[in-house]
């Protein structure tokens, strides 16, 4: 039995608050149970140094978690003057999957920044941000197209979402929270597009290596959560 009481296939409550910046382009504030994710999405009419000229734009990320985000009260990374190396990790995977869905040409020379920060982390920040700034993205990107910037359509190419999988118990799981990711014996996060295209996959056993029955037994998992999610971030937008 896991903690939480789910099946092994069982994600967290899942739920997508558009427009929950006044100010941003795009934003979405994404529930993965009791992990809270901020996103936001701004535009930039200009696009990195080494872009420019090319005749291409670029989509980037930024991660933070608050100081009591976790039971206790962690340093503000700005306080100590530098990120530290699992921020840097986890912004540089959000920034690779959202490109991995945009026609960086299509949108022009200019740059969007996704700032994806942790109100409540409770397990599996990184693929609720990665969810949840998909969403961000593209109602940023309608922002653009109402002003006649740009053509979604033509510069958004599909969906991408993310879930964690694990082994918890000797059982594969689907979507950990912090109980069975502080003690699983593999810890794996799935990247994938809405048409079932790999992005990304982190996997680690933290004792005994894992088989490779086990870990397709994760992916069997990932691939039903990810088009749930898909399938949620869907009827999101169509709202």
């Amino acid at each position: 039995m896991r903690p939480s009481g789910r099946k092994t296939d069982q994600m967290r409550k899942v739920s997508f608050e558009r427009n929950f910046s006044k100010h941003a382009e795009g934003s979405c504030l994404v529930k993965f149970g009791d992990t809270h994710v901020l996103c936001t999405a701004s535009v930039e009419e200009k696009p990195p140094a080494w872009l420019r000229n090319t005749g291409k734009g670029w989509v980037t990320a930024e991660y933070g978690m608050l100081p009591r985000a976790t039971g206790d009260r962690m340093k503000r990374e700005a306080a100590a003057g530098k990120q530290g190396g699992r921020t840097q990790e986890i912004q540089r995977l959000i920034g690779r999957s959202l490109r991995a869905v945009v026609d960086l040409k299509e949108l022009g020379e200019r740059q969007i920044t996704l700032d994806c920060d942790v109100i409540q982390a409770d397990g599996g920040t990184r693929t609720a941000s990665i969810t949840g700034a998909w969403i961000a993205l593209y109602d940023c990107l309608k922002w653009m197209e109402s002003r006649n910037m740009l053509k979604v359509e033509r510069v958004l190419k599909d969906h991408v979402a993310a879930i964690s999988c694990g082994i918890f118990a000797n059982q594969s799981v689907l979507d950990l929270d912090y109980l069975e990711d502080s003690s699983a014996e593999t810890d794996a996060n799935f990247v994938m597009t809405g048409t079932g295209g790999i992005v990304e996959i982190q996997g680690t056993a933290e004792g005994t290596p894992f088989t490779d029955e086990e870990f397709a037994s994760l992916m069997t998992l990932a691939k039903g959560g990810i088009a749930e999610l898909v399938a949620m971030q869907k009827q999101a937008i169509a709202g």
